[in-house]
């Protein structure tokens, strides 16, 4: 059995990978919180990879409050790269691999084609760098590292977009939705099953990916699909970011390249309305069940 240690494992992205881990036999899980190991101790860190043995650690753990981090930014440092820092030098000292998950948000979105693994990054915000750092000192102190970034991270479980938007359109009649800002909507839950391939496929092309579903819209078109998948009767209309304005900036463009994922696994891209639907059903099935 391959013994895998996901962190972050009460968050959306750990939830989804604990609905699928049963369809992996061959791998063994264990799922913390961050009640269960906080990853910016690294006194907490360091005892509990001496006590148990992993092959693999699968990282969901992170601060991902984007205007929030604005105002607590030492409490982001804090999960984002620090928490990477000693997963890093913890996974090295005990030779496990690290899949560690980032961001559109570590780019400054200036460019109008997607971005690749290559591509420089430059963040914006304060999410964005603290994630940015993260991966720096995951790359400075590993070599068996896989640093997957996402984007537009969606799923039943937790807060995220779709689920707002669910909730908004039985609360008001009528919804504003940014329309300057592109990107590529994720549902955790293929997330999940690419990470999961990863391990089985026990790669050892490490590095970093880009992975999300494919897509090139706004998020007004996202907000849209949603409503139309649903029959929503709410009126949505169009607005920007300079109307609608946030603490932290966000970058106007974050389409990721995912090529070199799919060539590495051997899979096509995954249509984003399938996966949208998909997901819908999914919170459909919870709420009647």
């Amino acid at each position: 059995m391959t013994k895998v240690l996901v962190t972050g494992g009460k968050g959306q992205l750990g939830q989804c990978l604990q609905s699928i881990s049963n369809d992996f036999k061959t791998l063994d899980f264990v799922f913390l919180g961050s009640n269960d190991l906080d990853i910016s101790n690294n006194i907490e860190v360091e005892a509990y990879f001496k006590n148990n043995t992993f092959d693999y650690c699968i990282n969901c753990a992170a601060y991902t409050a984007v205007d929030k981090a604005e105002e607590e930014t030492e409490k982001a440092k804090q999960i984002n790269e620090i928490g990477a820092k000693n997963l890093a030098h913890a996974c090295f000292k005990n030779n496990v691999t690290l899949i560690h998950i980032s961001t559109d948000f570590v780019f400054d979105g200036q460019v109008k084609t997607p971005y690749t693994e290559e591509d420089k990054t430059n963040p914006i915000s304060v999410y964005g760098k603290t994630k940015r750092d993260g991966e720096l000192q995951i790359t400075s102190t590993l070599s068996q590292y896989f640093i997957i970034r996402t984007s537009w991270l969606y799923s039943e479980f937790g807060s995220n977009f779709v689920k707002t938007m669910l909730r908004l359109s039985k609360e008001r009649e009528e919804l504003s939705v940014v329309d300057d800002q592109t990107g590529s909507p994720t549902y955790a839950k293929d997330l999940a099953a690419v990470i999961l391939k990863i391990i089985n496929s026990k790669s050892q092309q490490f590095g970093i990916y880009h992975y999300s579903n494919q897509a090139e819209i706004t998020w007004y078109d996202f907000a849209k699909e949603i409503f139309n998948l649903t029959k929503s009767s709410i009126t949505l209309k169009k607005t920007d970011s300079k109307t609608f304005k946030t603490l932290a900036t966000r970058p106007a463009y974050s389409v990721l390249n995912t090529k070199k994922i799919h060539t590495l696994l051997n899979f096509k891209p995954v249509n984003w309305q399938k996966s949208l639907d998909k997901c819908l059903k999914a919170i459909t099935f919870d709420q009647n069940s």
